[in-house]
């Protein structure tokens, strides 16, 4: 039987909200499932809340909610803070990928959330 996480993306307004909200459907009240995308990459993999087996799917309610919460401006904030603690070597891209966002061009934060999810767990996203 597929496991169903329901996601209210009315409470998805930052990427730390998302990780509270993705936490507690996987885990419940103040469950951890990842809080930062590579953690959230592993966590997809299942094993962290999630079947082994890989047999669950994400049930993204008002996820237009998240979509525009989780748009650029949040994803120039992400990146703000992401260059602040890189490792030197990585400022050069964080830069340029912060550039980018500053002009709304590329992927935003909401962008790399559903990438990871249909990268680690094809099809067990559903966008609602």
């Amino acid at each position: 039987m597929t496991t169903i996480y329901v996601l209210d993306g009315s409470q998805i307004t930052t990427l730390e909200g998302f990780w509270r909200v993705v936490g507690e459907a996987v885990n419940g009240p103040g469950g951890y499932f990842g809080r930062n995308l590579d953690a959230f990459n592993d966590c997809i993999g299942g094993g962290f809340g999630t079947p082994d087996d890989g047999d669950f799917e994400f049930h993204w309610h008002d996820h237009t909610v998240s979509r525009e919460h989780l748009g650029y401006a949040e994803t120039v904030r992400q990146l703000e803070l992401r260059l602040a603690r890189c490792h030197p070597t990585n400022r050069p891209c964080v830069a340029q990928d912060l550039a980018a966002a500053r002009d709304r061009q590329g992927p935003t934060v909401f962008d790399w959330l559903v990438e990871i999810i249909e990268d680690g767990a094809p099809g067990s996203l559903r966008l609602q």
